[in-house]
């Protein structure tokens, strides 16, 4: 009986380490939790392209900060900067892909490729960002405290590409 409960637990231990091992990348599907997540930073962006400012402050945090463009955009800011490039006639596609979602309690974190583009009235440039969220579930609601993205630079033509 005694060996029965060694390999129980070896194979058990066994299970759970390449549970862990391979949790690396986001699972197919989503948490309810997550996909909560998940929703809320696709609702900043539904707020951010029509200038929703009320819908904006549905979903971030009182003290919300992002970093974006090499600076950093405390609370409204952003909304200001996004408002002022729609009256440019700039409109901004913006979609969550790849998301990886990290639920721990009331905290989570999400990365995620943002591919989308930007249109003016020379056409539409496709675009990529690699972005990142923290959020805290506030009275059942997630809210999101903190962003960062990074815009992904166009890849050179093939003729410079060095292999160096």
């Amino acid at each position: 009986m005694k060996a029965r409960s060694v390999l129980a637990a070896i194979v058990l231990a066994l299970m759970l380490f390449v549970a862990v091992g391979s949790s690396s990348g986001q699972q197919g599907a989503l948490s309810a939790d997550q996909g909560q997540v998940v929703d809320t930073v696709k609702a900043i962006f539904a707020a951010a392209a029509l200038d929703d400012l009320a819908k904006f402050h549905a979903v971030v945090a009182p003290g919300f900060y992002l970093y974006d463009a090499g600076a950093r955009f405390d609370g409204d800011a952003i909304m200001t900067l996004i408002k002022g490039e729609h009256a440019k006639g700039r409109r901004y596609e913006w979609n969550v892909t790849e998301p990886d979602v990290h639920v721990i309690g009331d905290t989570a974190w999400i990365a995620y490729v943002n591919r989308g583009g930007v249109t003016d009235a020379s056409g539409t440039v496709p675009q990529e960002w690699l972005e990142s969220a923290f959020l805290e579930r506030r009275g059942g609601v997630w809210k999101i405290v903190f962003m960062h993205s990074t815009r992904v630079p166009a890849a050179p033509p093939a003729s410079t590409v060095s292999m160096r």
